[in-house]
């Protein structure tokens, strides 16, 4: 059965261009063709294969990301690839390793909060890899709360050096990928102390281990914490602990863009703001939004392809029977996950917009729109990484038993993406953020200081407040401006409902831990709208190819709808539509799924993901699944013998003493 094509049928039903739509998927014709590219490359090199993962041990599983590392690198060196190329290379390796915060974390953080000379000194030896960075900021008592960090960096003004300690086991540094057993330097954050005065959490470059023989430098405690969940998945990362008994390092090992301390001692503000910092921020967490749209569409790409493969009940006399795709509860279920992963696709395209307009606005000293955008990127964070957490799981249970095999590629696509949930911000830590900035924003609304970016809808509060949802038929809850004008209704009703019953409070803190739970719904109502009002303006633009945008289109209604279903009660109780309004809103939905049904194997086909990639015999590109299932089964090391090992000693004794009973 090789070379046959098991999901043609489905194929043949397609009604857009695919080409087309991977270019829209990709961003552009460009980067559609590094990251073909660059997918096929990894593909087809046998030193990539990933397949064995999870029968490796951990010392085994870590040599071999290393083998790995080191062989990615190579390639980078001798096929001189640009930067772009050996990013999506990286990507395509699929492993998560040292590497990863080296480039993610150690050089973006001197880039941010490094001055010119310090980015000199340190850049052109990470860039080649001679010295191998990571970043130390989390500890084992304080990760989301970077003001408690305790470790403590002290100006010595007698030898002009810092002296780096940890004063307690919980300021013992905790998680830092790449730091267990890799890396040699660190960028580490830590309490300024200097004129015997606290100066808040600063980052500072420390080594770590000799470049000649890897050992820990004096002073220096250095290790790994452990087997994490999931089987293969994070566990090819070196999470480390690591603790510092007065280690001294130079004065100018201070990250010092925003703040110096001099010969003296004396702690001098620069003349860059210390909002720049925020800008890396906004960064980091555009690149974890356009992550979160590439684990999502794996997952869903691998359900929806067997979803098509599977059969199962309804056939009379023997014929074939109902493919799992066909049923409603299944289209229900995973419809709307293919809806996200296009809407935070284009969420994501708008962030990276977003922190070029956000860095331009920086260098030319304008912070008017900062705290917006990072309300805004930290809003969208928590929710991409929730719901593909979530959705990742329900496309595992969508393939029914075979998805709990590690042969389907969704064990260890969910270990490896859930900690996005907690890195980078906890996610219910962010959407307090989110909703202390919605509070300010509602409570200078009559001020006449006009909200900006995302939240310039909060303007129009008194229409949005006495509106009255217009939809009478089945039909109109497919015009852009209804949906639009519900979610913003709905954002702006429960943000003002928030802040009128944070003013029954005395003390306005107090009112904010108490209503903390509500007021986390109300951050949530107003990023869901942003990615809807995004994947709108997305539709907006000239998209080329045959039936591309009429698909974009049904997967953006079909996006909005289902979260309007799936969020009911904030619509009914605040108002903004009517419990009529509502059940027609269902029966669009409805009726949307059924015209995707005949596109779906299409629109996964434009994620353009190798097989290698997938990793994952249910989401084969041919949908040859059963023979290979049969086949992965018996790779495994239980195989390997017949009998298996432990039968003399504690099976045989068992049978042998059954029987002798039973002659009594």
């Amino acid at each position: 059965m090789e070379g046959v094509d098991h999901l043609a049928h489905e194929r043949s039903k397609t009604q857009f261009d695919v080409d087309e739509m991977k270019i829209v998927w990709a961003g552009s014709r460009h980067a559609f063709e590094v990251s073909d590219r660059m997918a096929r490359l990894v593909a087809s090199d046998p030193a990539f294969r990933k397949d064995n993962r999870v029968m490796l041990s951990r010392k085994e599983l870590f040599k071999n990301t290393l083998r790995k590392a080191a062989h990615a690198w190579k390639l980078i060196i001798e096929l001189r690839l640009s930067e772009e190329e050996a990013g999506k290379m990286r990507s395509f390796v699929d492993e998560p390793a040292y590497t990863d915060l080296h480039w993610g974390m150690f050089i973006p953080a001197i880039k941010g909060q490094g001055t010119e000379e310090q980015q000199q000194k340190w850049l052109p030896l990470a860039y080649k890899m001679q010295i191998i960075g990571c970043y130390a900021q989390t500890e084992l008592g304080h990760g989301s709360n970077v003001q408690g960090l305790e470790t403590t960096a002290t100006f010595d003004p007698m030898t002009d050096e810092f002296v780096i300690h940890s004063p307690t086991l919980t300021s013992s540094k905790w998680w830092p990928g790449g730091l267990g057993k890799v890396s040699t330097h660190a960028v580490v954050y830590a309490r300024l102390i200097a004129d015997g005065e606290q100066h808040g959490v600063h980052g500072f470059i420390v080594q770590l281990r000799s470049l000649d023989d890897h050992m820990p430098l004096p002073g220096i405690t250095v290790g790994d914490i452990g087997m994490k969940f999931g089987s293969g998945a994070y566990n090819t990362m070196d999470n480390g602990v690591l603790r510092f008994d007065h280690v001294r390092i130079p004065r100018n090992q201070m990250l010092m863009r925003v703040m110096q301390v001099t010969r003296e001692g004396k702690c001098v503000q620069s003349y860059v703001p210390r909002q720049l910092i925020y800008g890396t921020m906004v960064y980091v967490r555009q690149t974890i939004v356009a992550d979160a749209s590439s684990a999502l569409s794996r997952a869903v790409c691998i359900a929806t392809r067997y979803s098509a493969v599977r059969r199962q009940f309804g056939s009379q006399d023997g014929g074939l029977e109902t493919q799992v795709i066909d049923y409603k509860t299944q289209q229900s279920r995973l419809f709307p996950l293919l809806a996200s992963a296009y809407a935070f696709r284009f969420v994501g395209e708008w962030l990276k917009w977003l922190y070029t307009d956000v860095t331009q606005r920086l260098q030319a000293n304008d912070f008017s729109t900062l705290p917006e955008a990072h309300a805004c990127t930290a809003g969208l964070k928590s929710l991409t990484t929730s719901a593909t957490a979530d959705a990742i799981e329900e496309c595992r249970k969508l393939c029914g038993g075979h998805g709990y095999l590690s042969a389907s590629g969704l064990p260890e696509l969910f270990a490896v993406y859930i900690p996005a949930c907690t890195y980078e911000g906890d996610n219910v830590v962010l959407l307090l953020q989110v909703a202390r900035f919605l509070m300010k924003t509602v409570s200078q609304l009559g001020s006449g200081k006009k909200p900006v970016g995302t939240t310039a809808y909060m303007a129009r509060a008194e229409d949005l407040l006495q509106c009255q949802c217009s939809v009478k038929e089945v039909e109109d809850w497919l015009k852009p401006s209804v949906i639009l004008e519900a979610f913003e209704a709905r954002a702006l009703r429960m943000c003002v409902a928030r802040a009128q019953s944070l003013n029954q409070f005395p003390n306005p803190e107090e009112g904010f831990a108490e209503l903390s739970a509500d007021l986390v719904e109300a951050a949530i109502a107003h990023c869901q709208y942003i990615v809807v009002s995004k994947f709108i303006e997305k539709l907006k633009q000239d998209i080329p190819g045959k039936g591309v945008k009429e698909q974009l289109q049904i997967l953006c209604n079909i996006y909005a709808l289902n979260l309007l279903h799936k969020h009911v009660g904030d619509f009914l109780s605040t108002g903004c539509i009517t419990p009529k309004q509502a059940s027609l809103a269902n029966d669009q939905l409805r009726s949307l799924y059924s015209q995707l049904r005949r596109n779906a194997i299409a629109l996964v086909d434009a994620f353009n993901y190798t097989d290698h990639y997938l990793g994952s015999v249910l989401g084969r590109y041919d949908g040859n699944v059963y023979p290979k299932l049969y086949e992965e089964a018996w790779k495994d090391p239980l195989n390997d013998s017949v009998v298996p090992d432990g039968y003399h000693e504690y099976v045989r004794p068992m049978l042998k003493q059954q029987l002798r009973n039973a002659r009594l």
